[in-house]
């Protein structure tokens, strides 16, 4: 491969991850007002990093369900409970349930 061609390659996988930080911003704003929009923005984000083979970063892959797309705000549509060794998040429109380790430092 080319010089050019993986510049160009690169160039493309940070301009996805800058798209794919503003589309979690938006869907955050415009949750409250319409999270049917909220939703597709993270459909879209997840998209993009499929398209580029990016990974989402861990703080915002915390923040949609990996089988609905839908954006999850802790109160309004999933449950967050806190066990001994891990934080359960439950979607409530899908019921899926997402385990996350807690550090025990």
């Amino acid at each position: 491969m080319g010089k050019k061609k993986l510049k160009k390659k690169y160039l493309m996988k940070d301009l996805a991850h800058q798209r794919i930080s503003i589309l979690f911003k938006l869907a955050d704003a415009e949750y409250q007002s319409n999270p049917h929009r909220s939703n597709r923005y993270v459909e879209l984000a997840r998209k993009i990093g499929m398209r580029y083979r990016i990974s989402i970063p861990p703080d915002l892959r915390k923040r949609a369900c990996r089988k609905c797309n839908s954006y999850l705000v802790p109160g309004n549509n999933c449950r967050v409970r806190i066990h001994k060794n891990y934080v359960l998040i439950t979607c409530e429109k899908c019921e899926r349930r997402m385990r996350y380790p807690v550090n025990s430092d």
